[in-house]
């Protein structure tokens, strides 16, 4: 099992959390990127830097990606194509987007940026907190360690 990660908007607190996960239970970490990202040295974390455009990292994450790999991402259609290759998506903010949740997540996503174009000012997300960081590491907590209980994959 890998853990994936798109980098380019997740918050600095969750790419520590996922460091020290890595080192402690010795799982590749690839944050991919199409910005230079620095990572701590480590056989377990790198790395991979896309070229610029529109989803290109989301590209990058799908076409590697494997069956019980785990994506953080707040990106709701790059978890919808991860939940089809049968990886795991984790919200930066501790959520798991289901197959049971996915569609309606990609309709209220449509919703807003229909509101949006429409000129309508819907705000943004909530300012990313403590809680949310303690759900996350809880959240990828109870994971891998119920697949440390299970054995491998």
């Amino acid at each position: 099992m890998d853990i994936w990660v798109d980098a380019d908007a997740c918050p600095a607190v969750i790419k520590d959390i996922l460091f020290r996960v890595a080192d402690r239970m010795q799982l590749n970490v690839t944050l991919v990127a199409n910005q230079l990202i620095r990572v701590p040295g480590s056989r377990f974390i790198r790395a991979l830097q896309v070229p610029a455009g529109a989803d290109a990292a989301d590209a990058e994450i799908v076409a590697r990606v494997q069956p019980g790999d785990i994506v953080v991402t707040g990106d709701i259609p790059l978890a919808a194509l991860v939940l089809d290759k049968g990886g795991m998506p984790l919200n930066p903010r501790g959520e798991w987007y289901t197959k049971d949740t996915i569609a309606q997540q990609l309709t209220m996503r449509a919703f807003m940026d229909e509101l949006r174009g429409s000129g309508v000012d819907t705000g943004g997300p909530a300012a990313f907190s403590q809680a949310d960081r303690q759900r996350f590491a809880n959240a990828l907590d109870r994971e891998l360690a119920k697949r440390a209980r299970s054995g491998p994959a």
